[in-house]
């Protein structure tokens, strides 16, 4: 089986795993011997007796309980691996529509578009126009890892490369697995949603690059469906939230169907019954943390609540700036000021002083006096 890897392969694989993951314990140990952990990778790849090694597996809450299934730092270089050589093919073929885990394609980005659509339905709010807003009940529990395997091979056509890709998608990450959270954390997350209760087969594990990258080949099948088959011209996809813009509710509940039954038929997953929203454009639509309409964008009340009980907990100032100003940077690219005016001179209290455009936190000093 002929091998194309390279040894700069696997050192840009760990330049680019290390950004995010430098001062996690895990990543320290493998610094402490960096190049001998390297080689020895680069070995076991092209010899294939690599084989993945333990997870941890952690509750968190916010926005709501879920499980995070971390792979251990050796194992996230090698998802990189296989992400570098691939991800250019596949995002090439993606819908130019599909904004999740794509570098330069986020949320603001999907929210942008979404609006620019309807307004082209509305003709610039001259018309009535409908939205159809659908998500996959439990999707990353719910993948199918053998419908998967068949959406990579098609692609993934070089022996050597397909056996690095099975060997991380068929890793069942329950059996070695060094579970984080206490019995009380674990049962919030609901049954049907824990991969710990998913069959044997199913589902991939939040958290990984792998599982994010594969999760978008698995759902790029509906995209091409709805853009080339069913012929949607305002369709998008963040992860798993998908939305059709269109003249009336009528066809857009067709098209559901029609949706849907692919989804059933091909990808063996379901839409949520309990989620599926057909309404007019005017009422607003609720997407990637939004509320958008054909002339403006709002944030979500929620979204506002938990920056209030974010900050409120805060009692240094480098966290405290920081989870501000990421918020601050999502109300900008909305209709907010009000709400950025409001939050500013509650923080002020607490001595935060702001730039002259209530942007974000410049520095922490004396309580400041920002007028109402």
């Amino acid at each position: 089986m002929q091998c194309d890897l390279s040894v700069s392969d696997i050192f840009q694989a760990y330049y680019d795993c290390r950004k995010a993951k430098r001062n996690t314990w895990s990543a320290i140990e493998f610094e402490q011997n960096l190049e001998r952990n390297l080689m020895d990778l680069y070995y076991e790849l092209k010899d294939q007796s690599y084989q993945p090694g333990q997870s941890i597996m952690f509750v968190v809450t916010k926005p709501k309980a879920r499980e995070v299934w971390a792979a251990n730092f050796r194992d996230r270089v090698v998802h990189h691996v296989l992400y570098n050589k691939y991800s250019g093919h596949f995002y090439r073929r993606f819908i130019h529509d599909s904004y999740a885990c794509i570098p330069k394609k986020g949320t603001l980005r999907a929210a942008n578009k979404v609006q620019r659509f309807i307004r082209s339905a509305t003709e610039n709010h001259t018309k009535p126009a409908w939205f159809l807003k659908a998500d996959v009940a439990n999707f990353f529990v719910s993948i199918d890892k053998s419908v998967l395997d068949t959406l990579l091979a098609k692609h993934i056509t070089d022996e050597w490369w397909m056996w690095l890709t099975r060997v991380i998608l068929h890793k069942d990450p329950k059996e070695n697995v060094y579970v984080k959270s206490g019995q009380q954390l674990l049962n919030k997350v609901p049954n049907h949603k824990s991969l710990l209760n998913a069959p044997t087969g199913f589902g991939l594990p939040i958290g990984n690059l792998s599982s994010q990258f594969f999760a978008n080949i698995y759902l790029d099948e509906l995209d091409q469906y709805a853009k080339h088959t069913l012929k949607l011209k305002h369709y998008a996809r963040y992860v798993d939230d998908i939305v059709v813009v269109g003249g009336s509710g009528a066809d857009l509940n067709v098209a559901y169907k029609q949706l849907s039954q692919f989804v059933e038929s091909v990808l063996k997953v379901k839409f949520h019954p309990n989620k599926k929203e057909i309404n007019r454009v005017d009422v607003g639509l609720n997407f990637v943390g939004y509320i958008i309409k054909p002339w403006s964008k709002y944030i979500r009340r929620s979204t506002i609540d938990n920056m209030y009980k974010r900050t409120k907990g805060h009692q240094e100032f480098e966290p405290l700036r920081a989870t501000v100003n990421s918020y601050f940077g999502m109300l900008r690219q909305a209709n907010a000021y009000g709400e950025r005016k409001k939050a500013a001179i509650c923080l002020s209290k607490k001595g935060c002083w702001f730039d002259g455009n209530l942007t974000k936190i410049v520095r922490l000093g004396a309580p400041s006096c920002i007028s109402a």
